[in-house]
């Protein structure tokens, strides 16, 4: 009986201890979600008056959809979106430094004058392919980006105007040490800063960066087939192992100061 007894006290011990194991490997994996329910962010905008943008900086508002919402150029700096929907939304002129973006949904999302310097865009969703509607494409014409770290899908997003100097916007490797690349096929980069920008491995096929200022901008094992380069400045820009099958470089400045492009990849068909 003396003998039972222990052997139940310890079946008990051990069943407690796995418990508390269990708990440990999964509490760092679960999502606690926004700490603003929906409700509240959508009547704070809704109430939000002209000259007086709601304040929600430093905020969790991850996990929300916030689809077609008016902003109101909020301050989001270094607001958690993780996961958000944002398509359609209208984020205009909002104030989003140092904020997550990561894993949103941004279809057709209006960034156009937001400052998005330091935020993050992992694995982010604007247009999925080069074959899509550009109207489907989220806009950040003349947003602020610079330093900002970009690994999504946003073929025809439109940047023209934008601030990208010092963005990293380039191939990124997942937990597994899987390549990830980020899609800008069809972008347009026209008048973009994109200075010291980091697009190592990106997808520019078709991009157009006509008159896009690109110098010290690393290019490497890009894909800018049929990219138009024409008039940006290419001084110090790194184009090692890139694809510049059909590339339009005509008026483009700085190239006797760029990388690589002799052993660039198709070099023979690019239109210089």
């Amino acid at each position: 009986m003396e003998t039972a007894v222990k052997f139940a006290r310890l079946r008990r011990k051990d069943a407690r201890t796995i418990c508390a194991i269990v708990g440990l490997v999964i509490a760092p994996i679960q999502l606690t979600g926004a700490e603003l329910p929906l409700h509240q962010v959508v009547k704070e905008l809704f109430d939000a008056r002209l000259g007086e943008p709601p304040d929600f900086s430093g905020k969790d508002l991850s996990l929300l959809d916030l689809s077609g919402v008016d902003f109101k150029r909020a301050n989001l700096a270094g607001a958690n979106l993780l996961g958000d929907d944002l398509s359609g939304a209208n984020l205009a002129g909002v104030k989003l430094a140092g904020s997550k973006l990561d894993r949103t949904s941004l279809a057709r999302a209006n960034f156009n004058g937001a400052d998005l310097s330091r935020a993050t865009l992992f694995d982010a969703v604007g247009s999925l392919t080069f074959e899509a509607p550009a109207a489907n494409a989220p806009t950040f014409v003349g947003a602020n980006l610079a330093g900002s770290r970009i690994f999504a899908r946003l073929s025809r997003a439109d940047f023209r105007d934008a601030n990208l100097a010092g963005a990293r916007l380039g191939t990124e490797r997942n937990q597994f040490k899987m390549p990830k690349q980020t899609d800008l096929s069809g972008a347009l980069f026209g008048g973009a800063n994109l200075e010291g920008a980091d697009l190592t491995g990106a997808n520019l096929i078709f991009a157009n960066m006509a008159a896009a200022n690109l110098k010290g901008a690393i290019l490497a094992r890009t894909d800018l087939s049929n990219a138009d380069l024409s008039g940006a400045e290419l001084a110090g820009a790194d184009f090692a192992g890139a694809n510049i099958y059909g590339t339009i470089f005509k008026g483009a400045k700085g190239l006797a100061g760029a990388k690589g492009l002799d052993h660039a990849i198709n070099r023979d068909k690019a239109i210089f």
